[in-house]
């Protein structure tokens, strides 16, 4: 009766994110009740280990009382305090400190935001200013990349190169602007790092011609292109990127939403390449999906523009839960938490995450296993040689993901037939290796399908 009335419950009243509405109201919502350390356990009592840690923010695990003890004792002293008058909270002060200080080179000023759709908005803004700021109004153009996702605000979504976050909504605006994914398994330039390198680099020095050089304000790009099919690029793409902005005057947006803290190895994947951004958004890992942060860095150059630009004037840009002492709270725990063994043992469960999942490349559906650390994706194809993706009759998403459900796994199955996989760091062995055969499982299944065994013949 319980779970019973909280479906209806649903049904009437809450809108779920990126989703049919239609499909939802027919399917009802799937009640989770409860969850500690990987695993996480729904109304009827079935355990999952979660192998999305919910929507890739959960890096450091379920459960962790140190967590929750530092939210409610900040909530007992002081639940909240503006950024505005001047005024300011000691775990906000603490935490931007702290992140400057482990952040690549001199992203040493951090604006804190809610998550990572309201970061990517809030970069937009402080360019537009910066370059304002400049007496350089005109470069206001911005470049992204197919298949890159950057939030599902207004303007973020326009930047976000997915259909779906398109459709019926009237961007990307005139001013957003793509290039190619360097997509290395379906790239058209094959599948040398060096071909893809060099098509990525002049699809951006040719979209740049095309809308002048004097009008273009930044570049955005994922370190891992996660809500595309986590796509993962050459070693070297991000450096090259980041040197032709530099040639050409652009500002680098690296977006670290997803691939910040220990998601693919290190406290930021810009460290894997030494790359130093002239902006870079979180959020997600940062309070480790505890409570709502997100944050936007800047570096010396961009800052100091601003302040300058602005003099004693007040620069216009603010959240009233900008700063959050709670969320800030959580925040400089979690980090405590990360270096404490967290990240540490992230890295040793990517390796065998990495490990695990590569091999079952001998599948006679997998045609493309990648990834860094512990974000990781398969993907399925029904002919190996052509690439040919699972029949869209088959269903992929819908399919897959309540076949993994019912083994006792969370994953992301995307429309396309790409599993995603981005576990908590902080997964014990005996459950990397029991994702890792849930999800054999799972495709043992789905080789049965009618529609599949007709498409593989």
């Amino acid at each position: 009766m319980y779970s019973n009335s909280l479906i209806e419950l649903d049904r009437a009243h809450l809108v779920h994110p990126v989703t049919s509405y239609r499909s939802h109201e027919r399917a009802g919502v799937r009640v989770l009740r409860s969850a500690r350390g990987a695993t996480v356990t729904d109304a009827s009592g079935h355990t999952m280990i979660d192998g999305f840690a919910g929507l890739w923010c959960v890096n450091a695990g379920y459960g962790h009382d140190s967590i929750v003890e530092a939210a409610a004792r900040q909530m007992r002293e002081l639940p909240y305090a503006t950024g505005y008058f001047g005024l300011g909270s000691e775990p906000a002060i603490r935490l931007a400190a702290e992140l400057a200080e482990r952040a690549p080179g001199d992203l040493n000023h951090v604006y804190f935001t809610l998550g990572g759709s309201d970061a990517v908005d809030s970069t937009i803004r402080f360019i537009r200013y910066y370059y304002h700021a400049q007496g350089r109004p005109q470069k206001d153009q911005f470049i992204s990349v197919e298949q890159g996702y950057h939030g599902s605000s207004t303007v973020g979504a326009g930047l976000t190169a997915l259909p779906a976050f398109h459709a019926g909504f009237g961007v990307p605006f005139d001013w957003q602007h793509k290039i190619p994914s360097h997509y290395a398994y379906r790239n058209p330039a094959g599948t040398e790092p060096a071909a893809i390198i060099a098509a990525s680099v002049a699809a951006l020095r040719a979209k740049v011609e095309q809308l002048g050089a004097d009008r273009v304000a930044a570049f955005y790009v994922e370190p891992i292109q996660g809500s595309g099919g986590v796509l993962v690029p050459p070693p070297g793409w991000m450096k090259a990127m980041r040197d032709l902005c530099r040639e050409l005057d652009i500002l680098f947006v690296a977006d670290e939403v997803i691939t910040g803290f220990g998601r693919t190895g290190p406290l930021f994947a810009c460290a894997d390449e030494e790359i130093v951004p002239d902006l870079m958004t979180t959020a997600k890992g940062l309070t480790s999906g505890y409570v709502p942060m997100g944050a936007v860095f800047l570096s010396e150059k961009v800052y100091e523009t601003i302040a300058d630009g602005a003099g004693a004037s007040a620069v216009g840009h603010g959240y009233t839960y900008s700063a959050h002492p709670v969320s800030a709270a959580v925040g400089l725990e979690v980090l405590r938490l990360y270096e404490n063994g967290l990240l540490e043992n992230g890295r040793k469960a990517g390796e065998r995450l990495m490990a695990g999942l590569r091999g079952l490349g001998d599948h006679p559906l997998v045609g493309d296993v990648r990834g860094r650390g512990m974000l990781a994706a398969i993907e399925l194809v029904v002919d190996k040689e052509r690439k040919t993706p699972l029949p869209a009759a088959s269903d992929p998403a819908r399919r897959i993901f309540d076949r993994a459900w019912d083994n006792g796994l969370i994953i992301r199955a995307f429309g396309n037939g790409v599993l995603g996989f981005a576990p908590p760091l902080c997964c014990t062995e005996a459950e990397i290796d029991a994702i890792v055969e849930r999800t054999r499982m799972t495709l043992d299944e789905t080789l049965e399908d009618p529609d599949v065994r007709a498409a593989l013949a």
